[in-house]
């Protein structure tokens, strides 16, 4: 039994074993670095507010949660925003200026 697991005496590895290893462990590299370059390259879709779409970054229990608005229901949002005193709306405000739905374009329809 001790023979079937280790097939040879002194524990050194064939040059097919040793050519697994290297191909395995290159496509594990290859794949953790293509990963962080997607990861630190590609473009965030909820990143900044603009072009009549409102994103905002609210604390939440399990780290922090994303409102993202466009259209007819960021203008409803940003409206209320104005309109409340809450913590949401004191977070929106910068966010629907940026979007371009201040308080005057907010306000018309």
């Amino acid at each position: 039994m001790y023979a079937k697991t280790r097939p040879t005496a002194t524990g050194s590895l064939t040059r097919k074993q040793k050519r697994i290893f290297a191909i395995t462990g290159g496509l594990v590299i290859l794949l953790l670095g293509g990963l962080g370059l997607w990861g630190a390259l590609s473009h965030d879709a909820y990143g900044t507010s603009a072009h009549g779409c409102v994103n905002v970054t609210l604390p939440s229990s399990t780290g922090g949660s994303t409102l993202h608005y466009c259209g007819g229901q960021a203008q409803t949002f940003c409206k209320s925003a104005f309109a409340s005193t809450g913590q949401i709306s004191q977070r929106a405000r910068p966010q629907c200026v940026l979007a371009g739905l201040g308080p005057s374009s907010a306000a018309s329809p």
